[in-house]
């Protein structure tokens, strides 16, 4: 499995938990879906801000 896949595993994973909780509590179905999509998008970013390749360039050697 590569890092990537692994990251954003484990945030689906820390977002349906949150969304459970939040179901739980008795907030809105509205207001879960949102912020789970929330939470959803800023884990994609930071997962592939976390797993991208530096480019090698002439000046960086």
């Amino acid at each position: 499995m590569s890092s990537f896949a692994i990251y954003l595993f484990g945030t689906i994973i820390v977002v349906g938990a949150l969304a459970y909780g939040a179901v739980l509590l008795g907030v809105p179905p509205i207001f879960v879906a949102v912020g789970a999509l929330v939470l959803l998008g800023l884990g994609l970013m930071g997962a592939v801000r976390k797993t991208r390749e530096k480019d090698e360039t002439p000046t960086s050697e």
